[in-house]
Order: C-alpha cells, then structure tokens, then sequence
C-alpha cells in the first residue's frame, strides 16, 4: 500500500502548511472564538499534567511503601534470628 519512503514524506506542518492551518482556523471559528478554544486546550493540557504527576507521585508512594514493608521484613528475620542463636 505504502512503502516507507512515501511514509517519510509525511511529517509535521512547515511554513506555508501552517499559514493555511491558521487561515483556515480563522474561517472556521472566527477571531472571537479562538481565545476560547485555545484556553480550553491549555486547560486540557494542565489537566492532562496534573493527572500524569498524580500517577507518578503514586507510583512514588506506591514504592516507598514497599520498600519499607521490605525493610520490616529483613529486620524481623535479624531479631528472629539473634533470638534463635541465644
């Protein structure tokens, strides 16, 4: 269907792409319609973010409580086996 070559001629939008892409967002939208859509972008974004920094933050937590369940473990095989060896 499409050999790789015709793949790599697809990519991002360069000079005159994007003018043709902003024009056509003004006709569509309108100029008083823009700041709206482009706040609702930047709020979907900042959404985006704070969801991806909660996941990592639990992850985080997630591994620290591990980590010390692990911890706990190793000392109580220590205590028992001082305990065992008096």
């Amino acid at each position: 269907m499409f050999s790789s070559d015709s793949l790599l001629l697809i990519g991002a939008p360069t000079g005159w792409e994007w003018i043709i892409i902003v024009v056509a967002v003004l006709v569509l939208f309108g100029g008083k319609k823009i700041p709206e859509f482009m706040r609702g972008i930047g709020k979907g974004i900042r959404e985006f973010n704070d969801a991806k920094e909660n996941v990592k933050k639990e992850i985080e937590t997630g591994m620290t409580e591990k980590d010390k369940d692990e911890e706990i473990k190793r000392l109580k095989q220590q205590l028992e086996e001082k305990n065992a060896a008096q």
